[in-house]
C-alpha cells in the first residue's frame, strides 16, 4: 500500500512492505531548490493561443518584449520534478472534479491548468461556464471539471444592517465544497486591503463586532476556522485536499539586494540562489502553525520561496492595468503557476 503525506515543505513518500513488516521512508522536498534555465521545450503551452488566459495574466498580449522568464524550470535540490503531463493528469481525474477556492492568485493557478491541460489534448471538446462566483471548466470527453470558486476569505462576508460584516468564525460557503475529488484552497492577499478596496466594513468574532482588529490575528482566526471545517466535512478517501500557500509580491527591491528597484518593473531573471534575502511573509509561519494542528490531512503546496525567486516573472506593467498600474502582485502565463500545477501533479503521481 503505497501513499502520501506532506506537511509543510516536505513532501514525503512512505511505502509500506506488508510482507516484511516494515517502514521505508523516501523524503524529498519539492519546494526547496533552484530555477534553471531551460532549453526551448519551455513554456509548456503557448500563452498567446491558449484562450483561457484573462487579459491581466496574458503579460504578452499586453505587449511585453522579453521571453526569457518564460524559459526557467524549478529544480528540487536531490530529486528531479517529472514534466506536466496533461493527457495522464486528465486520465487519473477521469470523473472527478477539481476546485480551486480563493482569490485571483487562485484564478491564476486555475487558469495555468487549463491551459496546461487544453495545450495536452488540444481536439478534446470542452465548455466553460459560469454561475455567481464560480466557474467551471470541463473537458466532456474525459468527464472531467476545473473549477474555481472565488471566495477571497474563505470564510463569510454577509450584509447586515450596519454594512458588510467579516465573519471570522462562520463558513456558510462550504457547502460549495462538499463532494469534490480534489480542494486547492488559499488566501491571504485580500486581509491588508484598506480604504476603498476593503470589502466588509466590519468584522465580528462570535458576538463581538469590532471596526477592526489586527489584521494577522484575523487571518489567523479564519483559517483556523477554515481548518475545523476542513476536519467535520472531508472524508480523505475520497477528497484531497491542499493549501495553495502564500504567493508573494514584489514591489521593494531591497528585499532581492536592488535598493534602486521600487518594483518587479524591468525585472528578466530571476535570483539564481536557493535563498530569498528578504526572507518569508510573515504569513507563512501563521499559515503553518494552524496547520499544523489540523486532524485531516492537508499538502501545502509550499510555493512560497521558489516564487520569492521570480521577481522577474509578474505582469507589472504588461498587466489589467497596463501602463498605469503596476501589478508585482499576479504571475505571467505562461509562468510560475505553471510550476505550482507541475509540483500538483507530482503530488498526484506519488498518491
Amino acid at each position: 500500500m503505497t501513499f502520501w503525506v506532506a506537511h509543510s515543505i516536505v513532501f514525503v513518500l512512505l511505502v509500506f512492505l506488508s510482507n516484511k513488516q516494515n517502514l521505508r521512508v523516501f523524503a524529498c522536498d519539492l519546494f526547496q531548490g533552484n530555477w534553471v534555465a531551460q532549453e526551448p521545450s519551455y513554456p509548456l503551452y503557448d500563452p498567446t493561443t491558449c484562450p483561457f488566459i484573462e487579459r491581466e495574466f496574458n503579460c504578452q498580449k499586453n505587449g511585453r518584449p522579453d521571453l526569457s522568464y518564460l524559459r526557467y524550470s524549478w529544480h528540487p535540490h536531490g530529486c528531479n520534478l517529472a514534466r506536466f503531463d496533461g493527457g495522464d493528469f486528465l486520465k487519473r481525474f477521469k470523473g472527478k472534479t477539481i476546485m480551486f477556492v480563493g482569490d485571483s492568485l487562485s484564478r491564476n493557478q486555475w487558469q495555468s491548468l487549463t491551459c496546461l491541460l487544453s495545450a495536452a489534448v488540444p481536439s478534446a471538446k470542452y465548455t466553460v461556464e459560469r454561475l455567481d462566483d464560480v466557474s467551471t471548466f470541463t473537458f466532456s470527453d474525459f468527464g472531467v471539471k476545473v473549477m474555481l470558486d472565488r471566495n477571497v476569505f474563505l470564510v463569510d462576508v454577509v450584509m447586515e444592517k450596519i454594512g458588510r460584516v467579516l465573519k471570522l468564525d462562520s463558513i456558510q460557503s462550504g457547502k460549495h465544497w462538499k463532494g469534490i475529488d480534489m480542494l486547492i484552497f488559499n488566501t491571504w492577499h485580500w486581509w491588508n486591503r484598506r480604504g476603498p478596496s476593503q470589502p466588509w466594513d466590519y468584522i465580528q468574532v462570535g458576538n463581538q463586532t469590532y471596526k477592526d482588529m489586527d489584521r494577522m490575528a484575523a487571518f489567523q482566526k479564519a483559517l483556523t476556522t477554515w481548518a475545523g471545517w476542513v476536519n467535520s466535512n472531508i472524508d480523505p478517501a475520497r477528497t484531497m485536499v491542499f493549501f495553495q500557500g502564500i504567493s508573494p509580491s514584489h514591489y521593494n527591491g531591497t528585499d532581492w539586494n536592488e535598493p534602486q528597484k521600487k518594483s518587479c518593473l524591468g525585472q528578466q531573471q530571476p535570483l539564481l540562489g536557493s535563498t530569498y534575502p528578504g526572507g518569508l511573509p510573515p504569513a507563512v509561519a501563521v499559515l503553518k502553525g494552524v496547520l499544523s494542528k489540523i486532524k485531516k490531512p492537508v499538502t501545502l503546496l509550499d510555493i512560497t520561496n521558489l516564487s520569492l525567486l521570480r521577481k522577474d516573472g509578474h505582469p507589472s506593467i504588461y498587466g489589467l492595468g497596463g501602463r498605469t498600474g503596476m501589478d508585482c502582485s499576479h504571475w505571467c502565463l505562461s509562468g510560475v503557476p505553471d510550476t505550482w500545477n507541475q509540483i500538483l501533479y507530482n503530488i498526484v503521481l506519488n498518491h
